[in-house]
């Protein structure tokens, strides 16, 4: 098949390859574009952006170091920061289910760097004149150490600048309904039958401290990746590297992304296991644990509304049958169980990829990648959507809580300290089988001088401890 004017001729140590004349990758990228024709899916923004910023990083330190030309690296460097910002995102073409280590994704971002930094010195794409991909982007770097050092640069940013504000804005809003809620008294449930009362606001302040922790978790996971592979290059022993390239790429990472990642203790690990990777999803799956326990709380408090619980009321955000006009659903707390559920299938996919690693190597990190930084997308969003349209718009309906507060059997709990456990079970039995409450038996039954029964049956004192 004849080359057209759309198309170029690249070549590596295969031969001769077709790439479009407008790429700005080179040949190994396009026999990866035609190799792994597999999902559709590609890298999204965070990981580029990731990738450019650790080949900066790299560029910096080489000039540092007096191994790449000033000249050259400046360009690379120009190159670099257009990766980073999202201008050359349309020639990062590879499938996400590719080779295991990620080297066609590294070289599709050294051809790519290496192409731009050439036509800004105003050279032929294409070329590798007077920028070398191998010999000038990758300089000191193996795709076995910056694939693994730009995951955990990715995930981190991406727990650090969209996963925890998310949750900090999440609690900070149940926290605040905490606040309004104190002083409601509801039924609380534990086995899915009634328990003895707590108020509407310690609920959602339980709900704030759940979410708080979740933040801690994500805090700890950021921890966990903080050792950077960067300088193992390809087996962990640092050959082609020199001793102080890693420290001095990471100070520039550090610098320009306020991060305080370090060089690993020890790369032939940092090179072989992806376990701090392991470790950080599991805490995400954690957090979608803690995020569905909110989400489907609330939506059970809210059901009804006539003939369910009823005892919140959710903002209405759009109708919720096609054939039951007037029905409100609880799409946003749905939406939220469901990016728990995928999150928490992420963390399966995570954990299967950390058994990838074979002798010196990994070999499942793109999988990795595309995983982790999905699941964090997924909850950040979640937890952001979940707050602006249903956290921040609920309503308490009190009467509803008083309602079934008084007619809950298990007030009878707060009886058996001055009448004895059994006597208090006669008459939660008695209220259950007449269908009176606990407080008309006890005062039938004459069990108490009125004022002390109305005070041991005080649902708002049964919510504070040391009620005796």
């Amino acid at each position: 098949m004849s080359i057209t004017e759309a198309d170029r001729i690249e070549r590596d140590a295969m031969g001769e390859v077709r790439v479009p004349a407008w790429a700005l990758w080179g040949a190994q990228t396009q026999r990866a574009v035609e190799n792994f024709t597999i999902s559709e899916q590609r890298f999204g923004r965070r990981f580029i952006a990731a990738l450019g910023q650790v080949k900066y990083a790299c560029a910096r330190a080489n000039i540092d170091l007096e191994r790449l030309d000033p000249r050259l690296g400046a360009a690379i460097v120009q190159a670099c920061d257009e990766v980073s910002a999202g201008d050359l995102d349309a020639h990062f073409p590879i499938d996400v289910f590719q080779t295991g280590s990620g080297t066609s994704t590294n070289m599709n971002a050294n051809e790519v760097i290496a192409n731009r930094a050439i036509q800004r010195l105003g050279g032929a794409v294409g070329s590798k004149s007077p920028v070398h991909p191998n010999d000038h982007v990758n300089m000191s770097q193996s795709s076995n150490d910056v694939i693994p050092t730009v995951i955990h640069v990715a995930a981190t940013l991406a727990l650090r600048d969209d996963l925890l504000p998310a949750l900090t804005h999440l609690r900070a809003a149940l926290a605040d309904k905490a606040v309004a809620f104190d002083a409601i008294v509801k039924t609380g449930r534990t086995h899915l039958q009634d328990a003895t009362p707590i108020r509407l606001g310690q609920v959602f302040g339980g709900y704030a401290a759940q979410i708080g922790q979740a933040m801690s978790r994500a805090q700890r996971a950021m921890e966990a990746l903080r050792e950077l592979p960067l300088g193992g290059t390809a087996v962990g022993t640092g050959i082609n590297c020199p001793a102080d390239f890693a420290e001095r790429a990471i100070a520039h990472l550090n610098t320009v992304l306020g991060t305080d990642f370090v060089e690993a203790h020890n790369h032939v690990e940092a090179n072989a296991a992806r376990d701090a990777l392991v470790e950080a999803s599991g805490a995400l799956k954690t957090i979608a644990v803690s995020l569905h326990k909110v989400a489907n709380d609330i939506r059970w408090l809210a059901s009804g509304p006539r003939n369910g619980l009823g005892e919140l009321r959710l903002p209405a955000v759009q109708p919720g049958s096609s054939i039951m006009p007037g029905k409100v659903n609880p799409v946003i707390p749905e939406a939220v169980i469901m990016a728990c559920a995928q999150a928490i299938g992420h963390d399966a996919t995570i954990t299967l990829g950390g058994l990838g690693g074979y002798f010196e190597l990994n070999l499942m990190m793109p999988l990795i990648a595309h995983n982790i930084l999905t699941a964090i997308a997924l909850l950040a969003n979640a937890a952001r959507i979940f707050t602006d349209r249903c956290v921040a718009g609920l309503e308490a309906d009190a009467d509803r809580c008083r309602e079934t507060v008084e007619r809950n059997l298990a007030l009878a709990t707060a009886l058996a300290p001055a009448l004895g456990y059994d006597k208090a079970a006669e008459i939660a039995k008695e209220a259950q089988s007449t269908g009176k409450t606990v407080r008309e038996i006890a005062e039938a039954w004459d069990v108490l001088p009125t004022e002390a029964l109305a005070a041991l049956l005080d649902p708002y004192r049964m919510t504070e401890p040391n009620n005796e």
